[in-house]
């Protein structure tokens, strides 16, 4: 994990696949909930808008992702309150052995040390089920 102090950390997995499968995959809302389901369990359109609602545990959110792009950028904005607004930068890039997906986590004022390590934890663990799903004998 990061620094207790940082106020920022990316985490990255690396997936054997090409950039382009996972930036198609990755890049589909609907497959939001298959590979991270510590953000969201559902995920619909949201009426009349660009924007996504996922169900949390906590109460639904606003989500909205970068346009399709020929540069691995999947960065997406979530808005838990009609107030706030985060911004999540996420890539994914081509390497020598496939892909790597970087994610990066902000701390959020008044956001402890430990609240901020559990949400590296999540993190990782939705990037390592993406990875799991990915390299699947029977991904697509």
């Amino acid at each position: 994990m990061s620094d207790p102090h940082s106020n920022s950390v990316t985490l990255t997995v690396s997936i054997l696949r090409e950039m382009q499968v996972v930036y198609d995959f990755t890049s589909n809302p609907a497959h939001l909930p298959r590979w991270a389901p510590g953000l969201c369990n559902n995920i619909r359109r949201g009426e009349g808008s660009d924007e996504w609602i996922i169900d949390t545990p906590e109460a639904p959110v606003r989500l909205q992702f970068t346009a399709r792009n020929e540069l691995g950028v999947l960065d997406h904005w979530v808005r838990p309150a009609p107030e706030v607004e985060i911004h999540v930068p996420m890539r994914v890039v081509a390497a020598p052995y496939g892909s790597e997906v970087m994610f990066t986590l902000f701390r959020l004022p008044g956001m402890s040390a430990s609240e901020f390590a559990a949400d590296q934890r999540m993190v990782l663990a939705d990037l390592r089920r993406l990875k799991g799903l990915l390299e699947a004998p029977d991904a697509a």
